[in-house]
């Protein structure tokens, strides 16, 4: 593959072609993000236009998230085998063809389908995206800086599709769904110009077509079961044969990747303390922050009043936050590591979702809700760079695409799940008289879970801590790797290697 980086500026400098190919991946992060948060706003006036029931529009949410978390290590993999730079782009030609269709269907069926389609793309350009990053620009400082930038996109796309969401809604439902269609284009046309050239993997050993339907149908049906499991009950008979089969075919997938030479995903790449950490704090880090906001919004405008406009503004200072930050928290990673900024931002996150658990019926905004906004910005700042670079650092070329793709599974699954238990710990908690006041009351169980999972994520983020300080020189996982056919015993380098960490 060719990189930007051989026609680079002085050390520390990046060309403008360098630029442009960083800007066309943030584009695609930054529409993933806008398009979730996008359509929450529009779902009233969807379910009215379009004459569907509450069961059926949750379908136009939990599609995307269908399609997105079910397809993600295949859409990883699918990346290194094929080709970065060729996967990135179709699938970013999917996304836009997919928007355009969802802006201009007439029936809720059709919406829902245009939506796991764009899910489905999404599964795709996300770990693809990721990879051209991590394969572009070399680990360490220049790594760190582009990741910093790239995550923030993210979470910067997830504000302001709250705020565009609002004032769009008004006008038009279908807007909502549009806009991300010229944008998809023009990041397209971009990328065919700006993005390096990737070569497939010659020595791959082919292809694992076993190991692709057995985890894809694992990872669909694990979504769609824990997307169900709050209306059909978690203790149904449908709900626990669904997880039932879920194990059943998450064995036979860890069976089949064994004993393949060419795995969709190399278990080896698991016995990293380092890489569980990421991947666990993943989960723990977006599972948090989706409950939160599930929980914080309905508080808003069902027991506030507020409208969505004002809803969102009311997050936005911690969006705002994290853009703000993106030009300094690579270089707060160099100093510090990966490991150190984990646990401060789990730390922030958790003091954040407990000051929210003392808010009342007539909250004063700068005084009960802005310094939880502001510490869970802060925090986000932190986290969601660090896991990041955590995951991708020490990880060989070829295995990019399989790493972002297992980070990125992570954050959703572990979004789906924490989100299902939030709401089935409000809805248990449900007040036979809602009053305003019983309503809220019943939503601090739901905050105190949500504190809970943060604090299990301090918690995985502290035992990286305490690694290394038990072991403060250069730690190595020995891994055998299968290169044509023949082991070789490696080295895997940890982050340890490579950031320079203050103890």
């Amino acid at each position: 593959m060719t990189s930007p980086l051989t026609t680079s500026a002085p050390e520390g400098r990046w060309t403008p072609r360098l630029w442009g190919t960083l800007l066309v991946l943030c584009a695609a992060m930054f529409l993933d993000a806008l398009d979730v948060s996008m359509v929450g706003v529009a779902l009233p006036s969807i379910g009215s236009d379009l004459g569907l029931s509450t069961s059926a529009l949750q379908w136009v949410v939990s599609g995307y998230i269908l399609g997105y978390g079910g397809l993600l290590l295949l859409g990883g993999r699918t990346a290194d085998l094929l080709g970065r730079r060729q996967v990135f782009l179709v699938a970013l030609g999917v996304f836009a063809l997919a928007s355009l269709l969802g802006g201009l269907v007439d029936s809720g069926p059709l919406l829902i389908a245009s939506r796991f389609i764009k899910g489905l793309s999404a599964a795709f350009t996300a770990p693809a995206g990721l990879s051209i990053i991590t394969t572009t620009f070399p680990e360490g400082p220049l790594r760190n800086r582009a990741l910093s930038i790239y995550t923030t996109c993210a979470a910067t796309g997830f504000s302001m599709g709250l705020v565009l969401s609002g004032l769009l809604t008004e006008a038009s439902w279908r807007l909502t769904m549009l806009l991300p269609a010229p944008i998809a284009l023009i990041a397209l046309v971009a990328g065919l110009k700006l993005l390096p050239r990737s070569s497939r993997e010659r020595d791959h050993n082919g292809y694992d077509i076993p190991g692709a339907v057995i985890g894809t149908a694992s990872m669909l049906l694990l979504v769609f079961t824990v997307v169900q499991a709050p209306e059909v009950g978690w203790a149904s008979a449908r709900t626990l044969l669904s997880f039932l089969a879920v194990a059943v075919l998450l064995t036979v997938f860890v069976v089949i990747e064994r004993r393949s030479p060419g795995p969709l995903v190399r278990l080896g790449v698991l016995r990293s303390g380092t890489q569980i950490r990421a991947q666990l704090g993943a989960m723990t880090f977006f599972g948090s922050y989706v409950g939160f906001q599930f929980l914080v919004t309905l508080y808003m405008q069902s027991l506030l009043g507020w409208s969505a406009l004002h809803t969102a503004l009311a997050f936005l200072p911690a969006g705002a936050l994290v853009a703000l930050s993106s030009t300094s928290v690579g270089s707060i990673v160099d100093r510090f590591g990966t490991q150190r900024l984990l646990a401060v931002g789990f730390a922030l996150m958790v003091v954040g979702y407990a000051l929210f658990l003392g808010v009342d019926l007539d909250p004063v905004y700068a005084a009960a809700i802005l310094p939880s906004m502001l510490l869970i910005g802060a925090a986000c700042a932190l986290v969601f760079p660090s896991l990041n670079i955590q995951a991708t650092n020490g990880v060989d070329d070829h295995e990019q695409g399989m790493v972002s793709g297992l980070l990125n599974t992570s954050v959703q699954v572990g979004g789906a799940i924490f989100l299902a238990v939030v709401t089935a710990v409000v809805t248990a908690g449900a007040p036979a008289d809602p009053t305003p006041q019983a309503v809220l009351d019943s939503y601090r169980p739901g905050l105190v879970v949500v504190a809970a999972i943060a604090v299990a994520g301090l918690l995985i983020a502290l035992t990286g801590l305490r690694t290394k300080r038990a072991q403060p020189s250069v730690v190595a996982a020995r891994s055998v790797v299968k290169v044509s056919g023949v082991e070789e015993s490696g080295v895997e380098g940890t982050e340890a290697e490579r950031v320079p960490v203050r103890d």
